[in-house]
Parts: structure tokens; sequence; C-alpha cells
């Protein structure tokens, strides 16, 4: 029995990797903001007769503090983690900031996903073949790093905020094996393009539904979605950092991956760490 910690686990992509595992027979911690949808998930795996397996831990990503809680806590309660999959994300139409005054996209896109790779490490180099998946927009072209505004106090746009994640999480995995060059665990990173994932619900009607129809006319279905996931959880690649785009391979040496770049990011992420941790 393996030990799965999936974030964004109540919904879309993440429920639909947790159902698949907990049906397998494994352990997931389905990590999630909404209480309700974490009963709903708690339910499901009742009638998968895997309740004993399946545990809901609320927690806000967007808030550093917490974040570092929950890691904590993940710890404490499974010293041996076999997967962490990065799933949480929130399209955020306006600007907000956290408690900690870190605008949300950032925060919970970037600044959560880095902290619990390094908070968890030590657990997931207990487990045989430990691998971590950041489900993110790797591959694509669109977007950069705004180094002179990485939190747009200028000026937010949503889309913008958005793909400067997706070029940042290409840098995390980059970091990651840069700072752990030992570690056997594997970094794999992922964009599944066009799931159904329930990306409506942060817009504002009559966008709402323009984008429901859209996502059930195109979209793929979560449980097509998860299956090249799946094959990369259960078989890790051999390189410690891997990216895939569904199922065509991504090149990890070009400028969207630049070591001199991520090394840049990872020392903004731990300064404002620190910051917030002070406040």
């Amino acid at each position: 029995m393996r030990t799965l910690v999936i974030t964004g686990g109540t919904q879309g992509i993440g429920k639909a990797l947790a159902l698949h595992y907990l049906g397998r027979g494994d352990r997931v911690i389905a990590v999630g903001t909404n209480q309700i949808k974490g009963e709903k998930l708690l339910a499901e795996a009742d009638r998968l007769r895997a309740g004993d397996r399946c545990s809901f831990l609320p927690a806000d990503l967007s808030s550093p503090t917490m974040t570092i809680r929950l890691a904590d806590r993940l710890r404490t309660g499974y010293p041996s983690i076999d997967a962490l999959v990065f799933g949480a994300f929130r399209y955020q139409t306006e600007r907000q900031e956290t408690a900690e005054g870190i605008e949300r996209t950032f925060a919970l896109y970037v600044l959560s996903r880095y902290l619990l790779a390094e908070e968890l490490r030590t657990a997931l180099e207990r487990a045989p073949h430990p691998v971590i998946v950041n489900l993110c927009g790797t591959g694509s072209k669109a977007g950069r790093l705004h180094w002179d505004d990485l939190q747009f106090r200028r000026r937010y746009r949503p889309f913008v905020a958005t793909m400067q994640g997706a070029r940042a999480n290409d840098l995390l995995g980059v970091a990651f094996t840069d700072e752990h060059p030992d570690s056997p665990i594997r970094y794999m990173l992922y964009n599944p393009l066009f799931a159904n994932t329930g990306l409506a619900e942060p817009f504002r009607q009559p966008t709402r539904t323009a984008v429901s129809i859209m996502a059930k006319l195109f979209a793929t279905p979560v449980d097509k979605a998860i299956e090249p996931i799946a094959d990369r959880i259960d078989t890790p690649s051999d390189a410690a950092l891997s990216a895939f785009r569904v199922r065509r391979t991504i090149d990890v040496t070009g400028p969207a991956f630049d070591l001199n770049a991520a090394r840049r990011l990872t020392s903004t992420l731990r300064n404002l760490i620190i910051k917030s941790v002070e406040a």
C-alpha cells in the first residue's frame, strides 16, 4: 500500500486520482479548502470500501503559514510518502492578497508548491520510488516571470498571472533537482491541457456558463485525463526531472528551464517565506 498526498484532491484531476488510487488499495490524503467537497470525497471512499484509507485535510495553501502547518501534520502522521501531487489551483479573476500580504495566485500556484516539496522531502525519500507530480502549464511558450513585479501590484491580469505561475513551476522543478542532486525523488512537471476540472467556478455569469459549455464540448473527461498521470506515478522516469504535455515529452534543457532563473526564483521565495513568518 502506497501513500499519496494530493493537493486540490477534492475536485477535478486531484479527486479523480484520489479515487483511482483508493480503488487500487492505496492510502490517499486529499488536501482542499472546501469542507463539503472533502466530505463528499470521504463518502465516495466509503462506497469503495476505502474509507479507512482516505483522509481529508482542510488547508488554505495560499497561506504560507497554513502550508507549513499542513506539512508538519503530514510529516507526523505519514513519515513515508510515495507520491506528492500538486493539483491545487484557482484562477483569480481579481487580484487578492493573503493574510501575509502575498498575491494569491503566486502564493497558491508557486510558493505553496515550493514549500511543500521542501518540507516533505524527507518523508518522500523514505519511500522506495518517490515522485513529485506538479500539474502545471509546462510545455507552453506563453508567459514569463515579471521579476520587477512578481505579485502584480501595479497591474493585475488573471491570465498573465497564471502563465507566470506556469513558467515559475518549470523553474521549481529545475531548482529542486539542482538543490537535491542525490535525492531519489523524481520530479515530474505535467500539463494535462484542457481537462474538465471545474474551470468555470471562478467566473461570473455569463462567462461561467460559456466556459462550462466549452468544457463539456471540448475538454477531456477527468477519468481519461488522469490515465497518463497515473502511468507516470506508477513508473517514474529515470531522470531526476521530466516534463510532459499529456503524453508528449518536453525538453527540460531549453530557455524555460534556465538554472540561474531557477536559483533566483528560489531565493525570492525563501525571502518571502521569512517575511511572512516574521509577520
